[in-house]
């Protein structure tokens, strides 16, 4: 499988002034497979430590020098480490706290080392307040689920993908190609982005053997939550896991995950499950300036699912209604906003962990919402995930009239257009949002 993040590797790889690389996500998005791959590919030699498999590689590190470090590794791995020649991989590091402070010292002493550090559970060290964090000696990337123009290559339709690459504002799509993208959109909403959810797909072309893989990662996640909690019971963290699929798109209430547990419990529970990247949580802001977090509302946010294949399943929706229901309908239209939030991280908001923003404006009589805010260069555009007509679309031309928005985004299954400063995409051509926007914009 062809991921857009190893084009964003070898980039890395080329610099001249490199750092380290943390490779962030939740489990079971490829990132060990993707840095396996990028290794063998794009280097003479490729060294891989699992923490968690492999515990007596812990003992490299008591020291942080990388000198030692090195040597430690070459004598129990039986393999020379060379500058500019090697790709070494520590993989489950946050099971050695002490391996990612020394990344801090390669950057200074071992600058030509190639060295990735990749892990599931890593957010959780990261934001230990007893951790000493190397700041601005170390790079961060971030792996998501597969997206839909993922899918696509993976499906052999680069064709399509391309195609919409080439997509101009003045262009029309054909129907036949319209209708044959939204049956792909169908089927991505059924299998999500999990790579061996697809992977079972391209192997079996069946989707409901594909639910079996969706219930075991399903359940796998749930094992995980001793993990998670040092400090919380598991039933909090399982509790909000089992209804978030059912709240996404929802403004988030305390009291409809639990009312007889206390605020900061639930919070602490929901803080755990975000930094697990289990789930999303997508705030809401003023939208009076950038960057959307200096204007943030803490107290007003909504939820989204790591994954709409998984969040399907785990609500357990029928596939006929994927492929008979306008998807704006489906599940109340939870499923389409989850798409377009996934499909938003994965390719516009990819260098952020949660960095998907919503805005509301609650007056008596004048109530507006919008579901999503995203920057191409200094300029805010909302975007709405609606089917109506686009003189109808009002909480997206009071947006545009409060905030001096210079367009809007309405996101839907129907055909791509622009007229009178609405940006008509329809769901398949979220990835392209970014440089059609900056084609209106000259």
């Amino acid at each position: 499988m062809q991921r857009n993040i190893e084009k964003d590797l070898i980039n890395w790889k080329n610099q001249k002034n490199r750092m380290p690389l943390l490779l962030r996500g939740a489990r079971q998005v490829g990132k060990t497979f993707i840095v396996e791959k990028f290794g063998k590919e794009q280097f003479e030699d490729f060294i891989s430590i699992n923490f968690e498999k492999e515990p007596d590689y812990k003992n490299c590190f008591k020291a942080l020098d990388p000198t030692s470090i090195i040597n430690s590794i070459e004598l129990l791995n039986k393999k020379s480490i060379r500058e500019g020649k090697t790709l070494l991989f520590l993989d489950e590091i946050q099971e050695c706290p002490k391996a990612i402070m020394a990344l801090r010292y390669f950057k200074e002493q071992m600058p030509n080392l190639h060295i990735i550090g990749a892990g599931s559970l890593l957010e959780f060290v990261l934001n230990d307040e007893d951790f000493r964090m190397p700041v601005g000696r170390v790079g961060f990337m971030y792996l998501r689920p597969m997206s839909f123009g993922e899918y696509l290559t993976a499906t052999d339709n680069q064709k399509l993908r391309n195609y919409l690459k080439s997509l101009h504002i003045k262009d029309n799509i054909d129907e036949v190609i319209h209708e044959r993208l939204i049956l792909l959109v169908r089927e991505y909403f059924a299998l999500g982005g999990m790579p061996a959810v697809i992977n079972q797909y391209l192997d079996t072309k069946s989707l409901l053997q594909c639910q079996d893989i969706q219930n075991a990662i399903l359940l796998g996640f749930k094992k995980d939550f001793g993990k998670y909690a040092k400090k919380m019971p598991h039933k909090y963290l399982e509790q909000i896991f089992s209804k978030a699929p059912g709240l996404i798109g929802k403004w988030l209430k305390y009291k409809t995950l639990d009312p007889d547990i206390n605020y900061r419990t639930l919070k602490n529970a929901l803080n755990k499950l975000s930094d697990a990247g289990l789930i999303i949580l997508v705030h809401a802001t003023s939208a009076a300036g950038l960057p959307f977090i200096t204007h943030k509302n803490e107290k007003k946010c909504k939820m989204l699912f790591l994954d709409i294949g998984l969040a399907k399943r785990a609500c357990s929706l029928g596939l006929e209604v994927l492929f008979k229901e306008d998807l704006l309908l489906v599940n109340n239209g939870a499923l389409a906003e989850q798409f377009v939030g996934q499909e938003l991280l994965a390719n516009i908001i990819k260098d952020e962990l949660n960095g998907l923003y919503s805005w509301v404006r609650e007056k008596k009589n004048s109530s507006a919402e919008i579901d999503y805010l995203i920057s191409v260069g200094s300029k805010i555009i909302p975007i709405e995930v609606k089917a109506g007509a686009i003189g109808k679309l009002r909480s997206l031309h009071i947006f545009l009239e409060e905030k001096k928005s210079p367009l809007g985004i309405r996101i839907s299954q129907k055909p791509f257009s622009y007229n009178d400063k609405i940006l008509s995409i329809p769901f398949y051509l979220i990835e392209e949002i970014p440089r059609l926007v900056k084609e209106i914009l000259k």
